[in-house]
């Protein structure tokens, strides 16, 4: 009733489907390869740089916060960093919220 020549081909299988398996993976391996290079070891070392940067923060250097706020390193501590925002404006920061640090040496004057 319901025999087919589909049904009869599912018997064992050759001798030969070991490289014939492997041919039909390749392009997925080939997929997550290019990936790999493309996007995803690109951004780990992003990742690594912006940790980096973030510990060498040191007294003096202009940061900006993940929320966008700009300010002068007036202190540092181990997991918080005190931000001068305006004259006389001091708030503490948690360290892993700053988005990017300029060095204290590096910024040319804002009229040039």
């Amino acid at each position: 009733m319901f025999s087919s020549p589909a049904f009869a081909a599912t018997g064992a299988a050759p001798s030969g489907s070991g490289l014939a398996m492997l041919m039909q993976f390749a392009p997925l391996i080939f997929i997550f390869v290019i990936f790999y290079f493309l996007l995803i070891r690109p951004q780990q070392k992003r990742a690594a740089d912006h940790r980096k940067t973030i510990e060498a923060v040191k007294k003096g250097d202009l940061v900006v916060t993940a929320g966008g706020v700009r300010g002068k390193v007036i202190k540092v501590e181990d997991e918080e960093v005190e931000v001068e925002i305006a004259p006389n404006v001091r708030v503490k920061i948690v360290r892993a919220t700053l988005s990017g640090v300029t060095p204290s040496g590096s910024s040319k004057p804002a009229n040039d």
